[in-house]
Formats: C-alpha cells, sequence, structure tokens
C-alpha cells in the first residue's frame, strides 16, 4: 500500500544551532491591542540567521512545499537579506511592511535591526508559521491576506497612529520584501502613490524588470508606460543582482532589488489632474501602431494635440 505521507524535502539534514530566545519578551502577536499612542516596544535579542538548512528545516517540519501557483520562492541567504534591510536603511523603531514572509528570513533580520514589521501573507500554513515563531516578540504582526486585495493603506495609517507618540521619524513606514515575480506590477502599482505613507520602498523583483524599470531610455522601445508611473512617484534606484541560485526552488532567471524613493504629492510633475493624465498617457501607449493625435483624439482636439506637441519640440505632422 502507498505511503500517504508528506516527504521530506531534503534528507538528511545536519543539527541547525538556533540561539535561545529571550523569555522575557511578550508573548502576543498583535499590536493592535495596544492602546494608540502609547505602543510599548521590547527589545528583541539578536536571533540566529536563516540559511539554506535552516529554511528546509522550516519547510519539513510543516510537511510545506513551495507553492507555484503563489510564486513561492524562498531566500537562502541571510546576507541577502541583510543587504535587503541595509538597502531600506532600516533603523530601530522604524515601521516595515514585509509582503510574503513565507518562513520569516528576512523577517527576522528586519526585528533584528529594531524595525517593526507588519506582513501580508496569503499562504495560511505559512502566515500560521511565522505567527507561531514570532509569538515571542511584540514587534511583529501578520495579517492572512492577499496584498493585492487588502486595503493596506488603512492597516497602515491604524499602525503609525499606534507609534505615533515613540518618535518623529514614525511619521512614515518603509517597506521591505521579496516579492513574487508574478504580482510585481500590481505591487508597484499600489504601493508607489502612497508617498504620504512611505518613505523608501526595496523590493526584490526579477532582474529584467528590475533593469526595465530603472535604466529604460525613453527613445528606445523598452520604454512603457510603468517607466512613467514610476518616475511619476519615485525616484528608482537598483542596488545589486541577486544570482538564482540564492534560491529554494531555484527560479529560472536571477533577481534583483530596486530601492524607490517615494516622492511627496508637492513633487510629483505638474499636471492638472492625475487622473486624467494617466489616462491619457495609457491611451498613447495602448495605440502604439497610430497615430499620437488618432490615438488622443477622445481626449483632446486635433489642434489641442498639434499645439501640445510643438510645445515640446515635436513635429506634429510624425505624430
Amino acid at each position: 500500500m502507498r505511503s500517504t505521507a508528506t516527504p521530506n524535502l531534503l534528507q538528511p539534514l545536519p543539527p541547525i544551532s538556533i540561539s535561545p530566545r529571550n523569555p522575557s519578551l511578550l508573548a502576543h502577536n498583535s499590536l493592535s491591542n495596544l492602546p494608540k499612542r502609547t505602543l510599548d516596544i521590547t527589545c528583541a535579542s539578536k536571533r540566529s540567521p536563516d540559511d539554506y538548512h535552516a529554511t528546509l528545516k522550516t519547510l519539513n517540519s510543516r510537511g510545506r512545499r513551495p507553492r507555484k501557483s503563489l510564486g513561492q520562492h524562498y531566500m537562502l541567504n541571510a546576507e541577502i537579506n541583510e543587504q535587503l534591510v541595509a538597502s531600506a536603511n532600516v533603523e530601530e523603531g522604524d515601521l516595515v511592511l514585509e509582503i510574503g514572509p513565507g518562513t520569516g528570513s528576512l523577517t527576522n533580520v528586519l526585528i533584528d535591526a529594531g524595525a517593526i514589521v507588519l506582513a501580508i501573507e496569503k499562504d495560511a500554513h505559512m502566515a500560521a508559521l511565522v505567527r507561531e515563531r514570532f509569538a515571542d516578540t511584540n514587534r511583529f504582526k501578520v495579517l492572512q491576506e492577499d496584498f493585492i486585495k487588502c486595503h493596506i493603506r488603512s492597516h497602515m495609517l491604524s499602525m503609525l497612529e499606534s507609534m505615533g507618540s515613540l518618535s518623529e521619524k514614525t511619521r512614515y513606514a518603509k517597506v521591505v520584501a521579496n516579492i513574487p515575480f508574478n504580482i510585481s506590477t500590481d505591487v508597484i502599482k499600489q504601493l508607489l502613490p502612497m508617498g504620504d505613507i512611505f518613505s523608501e520602498i526595496v523590493l526584490l523583483l526579477q532582474d529584467e524588470t528590475a533593469l526595465r524599470l530603472v535604466e529604460s531610455s525613453l527613445r528606445t522601445s523598452e520604454y512603457r508606460l510603468i517607466n512613467i508611473f514610476v518616475n511619476f512617484y519615485s525616484d528608482p534606484e537598483y542596488k545589486f543582482k541577486v544570482p538564482r541560485s540564492n534560491f529554494f526552488p531555484q527560479p529560472n532567471v536571477d533577481a534583483a532589488v530596486v530601492k524607490f524613493k517615494l516622492k511627496q504629492a508637492v513633487d510629483y510633475p505638474a499636471v492638472s489632474s492625475t487622473k486624467s493624465f494617466f489616462s491619457m498617457v495609457n491611451s498613447a501607449f495602448n495605440g502604439k501602431r497610430k497615430m499620437l493625435r488618432k490615438s488622443l483624439q477622445h481626449i483632446c482636439t486635433p489642434v489641442e494635440i498639434e499645439e501640445a506637441l510643438q510645445n515640446v519640440g515635436c513635429l506634429a505632422t510624425g505624430f
């Protein structure tokens, strides 16, 4: 009779050395239960870094395998996580949003850096895993939600309000995350317009995507609508490349870290209406094979289009 037991991902595994946790830390997992504006943050002792064997052991202990449908690729290199955190200049008392904490390897480094972490995890099993793993610290809260559908603005505003009495720096939060490649564009579109909440966003993206977002030239075919969006709301910076061998399971592509320094509304390009501006840009890019005056004729008159083109030094006859 065939066994129904879940096979281990790696057998045998060498023993893992885990340093004891500080028993004096508060053993709860909800920041929302604390009184507003009096959030008590207890400093945690430094935790053991996650590596290949620790990550595999964690997954084995729960009988979990990475789910392709969720784009799960777990980071195996603790040094990469440390560089991610350093890229965001995470300091003691910073509020950090993490998307898809997985086994908690990046969460571990964020907490060690002194951050208060709000994690959004779609996978119920992984949400339970990190909730249990960090149950001994009041610096961590996980919500089992689909990030693309969750009300992240209300979650963050509630957290920032609770932390308001700590220091002036908690006026803005940060994002540090190793996100599934298949939701990169959705995450960027949701987060970048939130300069009133976040100061910096550091994401681990597919390397090709990272290069296209940061280095695409205005006059090349690689320049797309998303480039206009990114540069409208932020100043992006390509930080470093991450070889695919640092993930489990190993993806078919390399990754890279990109830092987005978000702009405040007063620093956005001068447009009469952000909504109308992006509606116009979207129409222009959707009609790449059409004359620009035809693509925009439902928005502006031909005369207005020609005048606008002439004002920026373009020959109207070529568009």
